[in-house]
């Protein structure tokens, strides 16, 4: 006999014979439900559990174990029982137990409550027996003409669970044993769970056939159930016949959504096939379905292994000016890609498109493009795109800044160096040591005492003259500089 079989005896053992109730002084022995929980449980701690519960139990009811009501039990499960650090365990024998009370009968929360915590602690051997008693005794809601609304989200957390853990025989008749307890038709999502379940583990065959029996039953497949399928034909890299789902798909009525496309185009790039994927992507456009970050991230990434950087510029300068990328989209890892190709100048002139049509940029994106804009000694360009940072707030970080200052005082451009520094000040960057070692230094080069004599003792102000013989030594530079113009 199956275990399941074993398992559903058991317990309707209990319910056939509750009109013998137990004495209510006790609960029955607990041996057997314990060594199936934890082998190495003794008889006498087995009995000192039970007596435990008996106590814990007893110290929660007011007018007994017999007048329990369902609400109150759940409570004492929920309260009580549920993290108790040696008796949660048993949460499943007092759910039998009270069931064999003849004052009693288990209601929807009694039920979901059983299920979860048989779920969420892997107690998988447990369910079917619970499942087949909740079809044997509905729950008191269902006395009328219609079911339990809650029936359904039981069965999906048992249904879930099964085949989670690759248990789909067990599934398959929970699946079947609420069919015949809802009113009307399973919802779409419980055999989206049964086919997900079939796909994630690679059995495509046996989720496409439930997917007929879902034709079969009438019930109309939604997005996601499309979306599984599209997406474990693309893991297998049958793009055939992840096209053809496609466009069953629309045929059936069901509009893809921005999942069913980023499913195809990455599964496109990741088989390369690059030039259907971007075919896939202007369809997407075509069809009025919005694109997402995502969806930019899949197309930015898949061109750029295949190293199309370029054409991935074009594309997304193309989709902007559609007017169809999402504002949140950001393009640092785009502006990445072309300053590592050396390409700063077409980072530049992608970053100035996107930031005109209202696509701030991010800081990253910002300092990597400015990174790169000094690798090629473009230091105008870098100290441009600086200067429209801090005018729109953007503030770097000191790093950067500081290494651009460098470049600028280098070049013989103290004085506009200090210009842009007093600017960032204003803006939030705190000035550093760096940044006046910098500047003295290049005021030093330019000879131009003056500005420099007023950096250093703005730098003594603050502090960052550690003593007397550092402030000579830059007084020093500047009187002895070439060309002191002060």
């Amino acid at each position: 006999m199956s275990s399941r079989n074993v398992a559903v005896r058991s317990l309707s053992e209990i319910r056939h014979h509750h009109r013998t109730p137990l004495p209510s002084s006790h609960l029955p022995d607990i041996s057997s439900s314990l060594s199936a929980l934890t082998p190495i449980t003794t008889a006498a701690a087995a009995q000192t559990h039970i007596t435990q519960l008996n106590t814990l139990l007893r110290s929660f009811l007011k007018n007994g174990i017999v007048a329990i009501t369902p609400k109150e039990l759940l409570h004492f499960f929920k309260s009580r029982l549920r993290h108790h650090p040696t008796l949660s365990h048993l949460d499943f024998h007092l759910f039998r137990y009270a069931a064999a009370l003849d004052s009693f009968r288990h209601d929807h929360s009694t039920f979901e409550y059983m299920v979860r915590s048989l779920v969420s602690t892997n107690r998988l051997d447990s369910l079917p027996s619970l499942l087949e008693f909740v079809s044997s005794n509905p729950c008191p809601c269902s006395d009328g003409i219609f079911s339990c609304p809650r029936i359904e989200p039981i069965f999906r957390a048992s249904i879930g669970s099964f085949c989670r853990s690759g248990r789909f025989d067990n599934a398959h008749h929970a699946f079947d044993i609420m069919t015949r307890l809802i009113d009307g038709k399973p919802n779409a999502a419980l055999y989206n769970i049964v086919i997900h379940g079939y796909v994630k583990i690679g059995k495509l065959d046996k989720g496409f056939d439930f997917y007929k029996r879902m034709l079969n039953d009438r019930v109309k497949p939604d997005a996601v159930t499309f979306n599984i399928l599209i997406s474990g034909h693309c893991r297998n890299k049958k793009f055939e016949l992840a096209l053809e789902v496609f466009k069953e798909m629309k045929e059936k009525g069901c509009v893809p959504n921005v999942i069913s496309f980023n499913t195809l185009i990455k599964g496109f790039f990741q088989g390369g096939k690059v030039e259907q994927a971007v075919e896939m992507a202007h369809e997407m456009t075509e069809l009025g379905c919005e694109f997402s970050s995502v969806t930019c991230e899949i197309l930015v990434n898949g061109l750029g292994r295949k190293g199309k950087i370029i054409e991935a510029a074009d594309l997304m300068i193309e989709f902007l000016r559609r007017g169809v990328l999402p504002k949140v989209f950001d393009y640092f890892v785009l502006i990445e890609m072309l300053c590592i190709e050396g390409k700063a100048d077409r980072a530049l002139e992608l970053m100035d498109e996107f930031w005109g049509k209202g696509c701030k940029p991010s800081l990253i994106s910002c300092t990597t493009l400015i990174e790169g804009l000094r690798k090629n000694r473009r230091i105008e360009k870098s100290v441009g795109l600086m200067r429209r940072m801090l005018d729109e707030g953007i503030v770097p970080d000191s790093v950067t800044f500081s290494c651009l200052l460098d470049d600028m005082c280098g070049g013989g451009g103290a004085v506009e160096a200090n210009k842009m520094r007093l600017l960032a000040s204003k803006k939030g960057l705190v000035t550093d040591g760096v940044m006046y070692r910098i500047l003295i230094s290049g005021y030093t080069r330019e000879g131009r005492r003056k500005e420099g004599e007023a950096v250093v003792n703005e730098m003594l102000d603050r502090g960052f003259v550690p003593d007397i013989a550092t402030y000579n030594m830059f007084m020093d530079g500047l009187a002895k500089s070439k060309g002191c113009r002060g």
